[in-house]
């Protein structure tokens, strides 16, 4: 009846003439009490009976826009009921209800339930399906000519793309269109489908402006469901610090490292500051090229050339297959060296550095991983060398005796390769022939060669353990001569000491197993992880290891001091290298009571290290820890000791290969003998092999406060504008003597002093890249302990002000955004080489399974049941919660405000969630709240709208706004 009677009264209104506040008093009259108008569905009878005629009935339809005014109907059921409206074929009416929607569509709102606030939603959606399919009819009409003149039809045509782009330039439309997306995904793919036809409509219009109206409407449409992950690239800056540092951190401290997190990083960096392609590209080789010219002579730049020319390619070739939208990456990787070949300085030094034409080499890597193109190669190839005919001097310093690395590099790989597979060999079969491959590589570098080679490609690993499997083998002795038992020594002596000196240049953890293996752990890793001294790694000298069975130490010291060379056949290599550290405990007891002469002394070291450089290296590794027990004056001896050990013997009754292995055995015992050299401030003079072994050892200057080292070495870093490698080994050695929350906090602290906005967003650049030393640790602390400080601390808010403020900001994001998607992921190598007396447990940080639950989940998680989180201030979001409902506002509540801001800006596609997700259900209302703080993208980034709750909550807070 109530329907019947609403038409009736709106007859009765038109027949009578009734002005529209006279209608509406009337109105309210007649249906006194109980329904809303909007469940009389009064908007829709109006509409209705307004468009009965050919032409609209204005008198109905001021009725309808007094309603609007006076918000006796909903903006909802207005859009429902024009949306129903479907003969586009009478204009008047169209331009009627354009004029309609006009009056609100700019300034939505709902301050209702959550329903219907999703109701809002949907009726915008429908309201847009409903313009769409009124323009392209205006456009299909007014291209065949139909009953309009040209004026009248470009007129309308004019109106609904204004309209349009008048509904859509609102963020705050396009967030509610998101969520209506999420809860009607049908009724999308229906506007999808209109959009085709929108678009064809226009393709052959002859009037440039409507169709560039059309192409920005539909651009905005199709930007709806990515609304949240667009950003526009950075096309001011040609430099990105942080890719260089992340490129420089990587080539310098973890070649060993896969690629894929490697990858990850790099995207993540490459997303976070919006940097396109070519010159993301760029970043990287420019890097290398740096790094190149910067490494220290020997190992370091073996290392560095493997990982320019093996393992950046195959890094690309993974950047590769990120989607590009509708880039070619292959063209953005020629555009990267078009800009690289204008810095002819930098090419020119590398190539003088690396004796050879570096970029020529690069190319011909990249085209075989296509990355390049022939014809591309080929042009850039023809450029550079034309650039090099106008360097005479590069021809002529090129030195023709000296084999340029990147060519041995490249040479070596393959050859890693063929001798993997030599190493499967059953090894009994022939020892001999075995033993000459080794040899022969463990002449002049090629040792380095084939290690950074391997290590470059990911095959280090599996090169480590061929070689304990090989020592393994050793252990087994059959009936042998005198012929097969140097054989066998040479085999186990120069296995081990490859296997040293992997662990030295590449960190020990390449070498041990996986822990799921099972059966008996090999010797070397049992004396690797229990004998072998390290950086930072304290040995007992009384530990069970180093006190075997007695009576093989018996032997071993009557055969040291009797014999005048030690005996081969049938010798128990590894049972002697475990026993050498009580043997020669027992001569030096006898040394210092007087009982052995030096002599003898020197007669036992010279057998020690006269056929098996291994049992010199054992003794060494023992007597470094001895020394460390021992007083000022009680020392003298033991060092003594090692002095005759390190040399190498001058007597020509040695086993083969003798010259080369003592090269690698003094390189392993100065490595060996560093810490311990220092802390006694003690001398010793090793063998030279013509190159700085240590180049990165000892940086920190002494009798200077590590604080005033830390803050003089970030000034330095800010100025230039990068990081170098030196400064990286020196961050990272203050980093292992401070700790984490000093390092972390003495920095925030030196960026809060800036006030310079072009250098503090330089060092937000630089700190995340210096902080990617240990990414996950220094993110717990900045999240956990130094915001929380910052923000619940009155008197330290006026340091949050703009510019560090904000920097602060973007770099907590920044570093939590990293953590949070690497959480899954494995550490990376170079921070399992910490032996850590941090703040914090490392694996609780990020479990690798997820049964534990993790340190950083319960920091960015929001569960208020837990009484310890809420009474706990390092859960940074509740705080950043209570902050936003507190009733004082200051440099803090801005701070918040730049955080959420920052995440939203940082959220992408295809990237793992936004770590906003972890925000508390109230912090939404409590946004809503600060208006002038929130906005609409911010409220979609915090609520999860993978839930019908989230998507009610969004819709609620949006349309409030």
């Amino acid at each position: 009846m109530k329907v019947v009677n609403l038409k009736q009264a709106i007859l009765q209104a038109w027949k009578e003439r009734w002005s529209d506040y006279q209608w509406a008093i009337n109105m309210k009259k007649f249906f006194p009490k109980g329904a809303t108008w909007d469940i009389l569905n009064l908007a829709e009878a109006l509409l209705e009976q307004a468009m009965i005629g050919p032409s609209p009935n204005p008198l109905i339809l001021s009725y309808l826009k007094y309603a609007i005014s006076s918000q006796m109907v909903s903006y909802s059921t207005v859009l429902t009921a024009i949306s129903k409206f479907d003969d586009f074929s009478r204009d008047l009416c169209i331009q009627a209800l354009l004029d309609i929607m006009d009056m609100f569509c700019d300034r939505l709102s709902c301050h209702g339930k959550a329903e219907e606030c999703i109701g809002l939603c949907r009726a915008l959606l429908s309201a847009l399906h409903w313009l769409l399919r009124c323009t392209t009819a205006s456009a299909e009409r007014l291209r065949e000519g139909f009953d309009l003149g040209a004026t009248t039809g470009e007129k309308q045509l004019t109106m609904c793309l204004q309209q349009l782009q008048k509904i859509l330039s609102s963020t705050k439309n396009r967030a509610l269109l998101h969520i209506a997306k999420l809860e009607e995904a049908s009724s999308w793919t229906a506007i999808e489908q209109s959009l085709l036809k929108f678009g064809e409509a226009f393709a052959s219009l002859s009037n440039s402006h409507l169709h560039t109206q059309a192409e920005e409407c539909g651009a905005l449409i199709r930007s709806i469901p990515i609304m949240l992950s667009m950003h526009s690239e950075q096309l001011h800056k040609t430099g990105f610090p942080t890719v260089h540092a992340v490129v420089l951190l990587e080539g310098t401290m973890n070649l060993t490292g896969e690629t894929q997190p490697l990858v990850e990083q790099l995207m993540m960096v490459k997303r976070m500051q919006r940097i396109p392609t070519p010159l993301f590209v760029l970043e990287i080789w420019k890097a290398c090229f740096v790094g190149l010219i910067e490494s220290p002579e020997g190992t370091d730049e073996l290392k560095w050339t493997a990982f320019t020319f093996l393992k950046v390619p195959q890094v690309l070739v993974k950047l590769k297959k990120y989607p590009q939208g509708d880039k070619d990456f292959t063209e953005d990787v020629n555009c990267a060296f078009e800009f690289l070949l204008k810095l002819t300085p930098l090419l020119d030094k590398a190539d003088q550095r690396c004796n050879c034409d570096c970029i020529s080499l690069l190319l011909q890597e990249c085209s075989k991983q296509g990355l390049l193109s022939e014809e591309n190669k080929e042009g850039l190839m023809d450029k550079r060398t034309a650039d090099r005919e106008l360097a005479p001097w590069l021809k002529s310093a090129e030195n023709a005796n000296i084999q340029p690395n990147p060519g041995l590099i490249l040479r070596a790989e393959p050859t890693v390769t063929n001798i993997l597979k030599t190493m499967d060999a059953d090894h009994s079969k022939s020892p001999e022939g075995l033993l000459g491959v080794l040899g022969h590589m463990l002449s002049g570098k090629s040792l380095d060669l084939l290690l950074a080679a391997a290590a470059a490609t990911g095959k280090l690993k599996s090169f480590a353990r061929k070689f304990i499997k090989l020592n393994e083998f050793t252990k087994h002795i059959g009936n042998e001569n005198s012929k097969g038992a140097s054989v066998r020594a040479l085999l186990f002596d120069i296995s081990f000491l490859m296997l040293c000196h992997v662990a030295q240049t590449y960190g020990s953890e390449v070498i041990l197993s996986e822990s799921s293996t099972v059966g008996e752990v090999p010797f070397f890793e049992t004396w690797m992880q229990t004998c072998m001294p390290e950086e930072g790694k304290i040995l007992n000298p009384d530990h069970p290891c180093f006190r075997p069975d007695s009576t093989n130490v018996e032997s071993l010291v009557a055969l040291l001091n009797n014999t005048s060379e030690m005996k081969l056949v049938q010798m128990k290599w590894h049972e002697a290298c475990l026993s050498i550290s009580a043997a020669i405990l027992e001569i030096l007891n006898a040394w210092e009571n007087g009982v052995l002469a030096f002599e003898s002394i020197q007669k036992i070291t010279d057998n020690i290290k006269g056929k098996v450089c291994s049992l010199a290296v054992c003794a060494v590794a023992w007597l470094v820890a001895h020394v460390r027990m021992l007083g000022l004056d009680e020392r003298e001896k033991s060092l003594q000791m090692i002095r005759q050990l390190v040399g190498p013997l001058c007597s020509e009754n040695t086993l083969q290969f003798y010259s080369e292995r003592v090269v690698i055995m003094s390189s392993i015992l100065e490595h060996m003998c560093a810490d311990v050299l220092q802390q006694t401030a003690t001398q010793i003079k090793f063998p030279s092999t013509g190159m700085d072994t240590m180049p990165y050892w000892n940086l920190l200057p002494p009798k200077r406060p590590i604080k005033e080292v830390l803050t003089s070495i970030f000034a330095e870093v800010l100025e230039k504008g990068w990081v170098d490698s030196r400064s990286i080994h020196i961050f990272d050695a203050l980093l292992h003597m401070g700790g984490v929350y000093w390092f972390c906090n003495n920095l925030v602290k030196e960026l809060l002093k800036e006030t310079r906005k072009e250098y503090t967003l330089r060092a937000v650049e630089l700190l995340y890249s210096i902080f990617c030393l240990d990414m996950q640790q220094v993110t717990l602390i900045l999240l956990g302990h130094i915001l929380p400080g910052l923000l619940t601390d009155s008197a330290k808010w006026h340091s949050l002000m703009d510019p560090p403020g904000t920097a602060l900001a973007k770099l907590a994001v920044w570093c939590a955004l990293s953590s949070y998607s690497s959480h899954k992921g494995q550490a990376s190598s170079r921070h399992k080489k910490r032996h850590r007396e941090d703040i914090e447990d490392y694996i609780s940080l990020f479990p690798l399974d997820d049964t534990q639950p993790s340190k950083l989940m319960r920091l960015l998680s929001s569960n208020e049941d837990d009484a310890n989180v809420l009474s706990s201030p390092t859960n940074l979001f509740l705080l950043i919660s209570s902050i936003l409902g507190a009733r004082t506002a200051g440099p803090h509540t801005q701070f918040v405000q730049w955080f959420m801001e920052e995440c939203v800006d940082c959220l992408d596609q295809g990237s793992p969630g936004s770590i906003l997700q972890f925000m508390p259900f109230t912090t939404v209302s409590e946004l809503v709240k600060v208006s002038a703080m929130s906005s609409p993208k911010v409220v979609l980034a915090i609520t999860d709208l993978s839930l019908p709750l989230g998507l009610r909550v969004a819709a609620k807070a949006i349309a409030a706004l």
